[in-house]
């Protein structure tokens, strides 16, 4: 018969134990979780995700965020070798620049590093789309996704962002028609993003209405490009515009309007695969949202991940293990309420 392990350290454990008892005292409650210590164990191992065809180990989105510098190329670098590594799916920042010049392709040309069984997407904005379709060139998108050996592309709809950008580009047609259009013109499979205030209902209820692939959220609450924007404006157009920065839609708020609109459609639905992002600051708001969601979800971060990227790829890895780690604790013991 083996000995119960001995316990070395707790005289020092307990010495702690009182000196910090009087700072551990907690007066709010995280209303979402339901905590069950009975349920779980510390063996419990994530699942697997099966997502755009293709199989996750950690359920992260390594968001769409930067390119076309060299700062950037380090960043990309470092992300790719995580999605390799943890098996987790990445979506490029804006391609736009590799329609005309590929002087900067090496900052984007990821693919070898990602691996060929991790998803892999390229990005444009709807404004490009809408250009390239009146100019009927969509086989340049094509040629991108082909080179890239990308598995798709993301539509980023941007609208106010484009609006307050300096140099911003006009949208000449409402994106959905845009989207309808290019679904028509091309085979590449889309996924559809905002890029910081996230989408209505009625806006969601249109997508989800479409043979796309994913919806990601890209919701309030997290990176704003409006905001950013603004940030590099005028004085003046800063105090004019400043509150639409305040106009958004939360993560949480898009998982409800989800939710009811898979009641409302039902078959008329075609596309309920999601990408929760947008404010998601820890594993607990990634957690809650794909538990609370009624469909296929991951979750999505950008801004959190590029701190770590822009530093080293080990103090990146050192936080996605953190984030896994914290995971595989609520997969055990949480129970959204």
């Amino acid at each position: 018969m083996s000995e119960i392990r001995q316990d070395p350290t707790a005289e020092e454990r307990k010495n702690d134990h009182i000196s910090l008892a009087f700072q551990s005292y907690t007066s709010q409650i995280d209303e979402r979780f339901s905590y069950e210590p009975l349920l779980g164990h510390s063996d419990m191992t994530l699942p697997k995700f099966q997502f755009l065809g293709k199989e996750l180990h950690t359920p992260i989105w390594i968001g769409s965020m930067t390119g076309g510098t060299e700062k950037a190329r380090m960043i990309n670098g470092n992300l790719a070798r995580a999605c390799c590594e943890f098996k987790m799916g990445m979506g490029l920042g804006s391609c736009r620049q590799l329609l005309f010049n590929e002087e900067r392709w090496t900052d984007f040309d990821w693919r070898e590093t990602i691996g060929a069984e991790q998803p892999f997407y390229a990005n444009l904005g709807i404004a490009q789309i809408e250009e390239l379709i009146r100019l009927g060139q969509v086989d340049k998108v094509e040629e991108l996704i082909k080179k890239l050996k990308a598995d798709g592309l993301f539509i980023h709809i941007n609208p106010l962002q484009e609006w307050l950008q300096p140099e911003g580009d006009k949208i000449h047609q409402m994106p959905l028609e845009t989207i309808q259009q290019f679904l028509e013109l091309s085979k590449i499979p889309v996924i559809v993003k905002e890029v910081g205030q996230g989408m209505g209902k009625e806006s969601l209820r249109q997508l989800m209405k479409l043979p796309i692939q994913a919806i990601e959220f890209s919701a309030h609450g997290g990176t704003n490009f409006s905001k950013l924007e603004l940030l590099r404006s005028s004085k003046s157009k800063k105090e004019l515009y400043k509150q639409l920065a305040w106009i958004g839609h939360s993560a949480d708020e898009m998982v409800n309007s989800v939710n009811e609109i898979l009641d409302e459609e039902g078959h008329r639905v075609q596309c309920n695969t999601f990408i929760i992002s947008g404010g998601i600051k820890s594993f607990l708001d990634g957690y809650h949202g794909m538990q609370k969601i009624n469909a296929n979800a991951i979750y999505g971060q950008a801004s959190t991940l590029l701190k770590y990227a822009q530093i080293s790829y080990q103090d990146l890895k050192t936080y996605i293990e953190s984030q896994i780690e914290g995971l595989k604790l609520a997969y055990a013991y949480l129970k959204i309420k």
